[in-house]
């Protein structure tokens, strides 16, 4: 226990080899294919700066002569809208003038004119009321007169009508009475003689009937059997023939398909080489065309926008000419419409009033 415990042994010592030295770096070796990629990659980065130079010139030069036509069309659209509104500022004034000069003569007309149809409304009311007076007491004498009399000759008429009604119906009964018993009388007679006869003939319809049937069924038979031996043998003819053409046309069929799908890809190669053709050839002019219609329809345009200015200015001349022509003839049938609500107005102020008073005075 006292002892002292042994000393742990030093650890051991490892030694590394040391490393190899890194490799050499590679030496390139220039070969014909190399050099020629080269070049070409040169070539290919030129042609693309210089397509994207003159792509950057291109797009410079349409965005400046655009910008040239949207300034020069502003131009002419705005001279344009300025003209026409000035135009149609004095077209206006002229209209509000016009519309002044014929709205005061028509309150002069109507005025006149109401003061005139006042008086000539109250002397013709006056006038028809005293003939319509005298008229409705002359027709009421008359109307009582004919009255009268009719009362009278109705009662006459009715008396004598109900008199030779009651004769002649009371003829008319018996008369009926009399056929009646006649008539019933031979209808038993011929009803018993019809039964007879009918029982007769049905009996006799039944035998020749009953005969005629029997022939019937017995010839029907005959001729079935004969028509069904002919159609078996015909059928058996027929399933032979139609077996034979069948075979026939399915060698044809069999022939004519193949020769039609050998025509039908030398077509169809034919057909894609000179689809490839006309495409190629309409992409071309489809460009050219372009072109040529884009410069057309912003030369047309220009053009549209100063022939659509002067035509909008006559056309505001030439309206307000009709406006003024317009006006002046309603202000005239204004004036004459006025006139005659005016007078009919009067007329039935001056009928209610004076039948008012009539129905005071009654």
């Amino acid at each position: 226990m006292g002892g002292s415990s042994p000393r742990p042994s030093p650890p051991p010592t490892i030694v590394y080899s040391p490393a190899p030295p890194p490799p050499a770096p590679p030496t390139s070796v220039p070969t014909q294919s190399l050099t020629t990629q080269t070049a070409l990659n040169e070539v290919s980065g030129k042609q693309t700066r210089l397509n994207m130079e003159l792509g950057a010139q291109l797009d410079r030069t349409n965005a400046d002569f655009f910008a040239g036509q949207d300034i020069r069309r502003s131009q002419a659209a705005s001279a344009e809208q300025r003209l026409t509104q000035r135009q149609a500022g004095d077209i206006e004034t002229g209209l509000t003038r016009t519309r002044g000069q014929e709205e005061r003569a028509g309150i002069a007309a109507t005025g006149a004119e109401y003061r005139a149809g006042l008086a000539t409304a109250g002397q013709e009311e006056r006038r028809t009321i005293g003939t319509t007076g005298t008229e409705t007491r002359a027709t009421e004498r008359v109307r009582g007169a004919e009255q009268r009399l009719g009362i009278a000759a109705t009662g006459t008429e009715q008396r004598r009508g109900i008199a030779a009604t009651g004769t002649e119906q009371r003829l008319g009964i018996a008369a009926t009475g009399t056929e009646q018993r006649r008539g019933i009388a031979a209808s038993g007679v011929e009803q018993r003689l019809g039964i007879a006869a009918t029982g007769t003939e049905q009996r006799r319809g039944i035998a020749a009937s009953g005969v005629e049937q029997r022939a019937g069924i017995r010839e029907t038979g005959s001729e079935t059997r004969l028509s069904e031996a002919e159609r078996g043998r015909q059928q058996r003819l027929g399933i032979a023939a139609t077996g034979v053409e069948q075979r026939a046309g399915i060698r044809e069929t069999g022939s004519e398909t193949r020769l039609s799908e050998a025509e039908r890809g030398r077509q169809q190669r034919l057909g894609i080489a000179a689809t490839g053709t006309e495409q190629r050839a309409g992409i071309r002019e489809t460009g050219g065309q372009q072109r040529l219609t884009q410069g057309q329809l912003l030369s047309g345009q220009e053009r549209q926008i100063g022939l659509r200015g002067q035509e909008e200015r006559r056309t505001v001349a030439a309206t307000g000419t009709e406006q003024r022509a317009g006006i002046r003839e309603t202000g005239s049938e204004q004036r004459f419409t006025a006139l005659q609500q005016e007078m009919f107005r009067r007329y039935k102020e001056n009928r209610d009033f004076e039948q008012a008073q009539s129905q005071y005075r009654s």
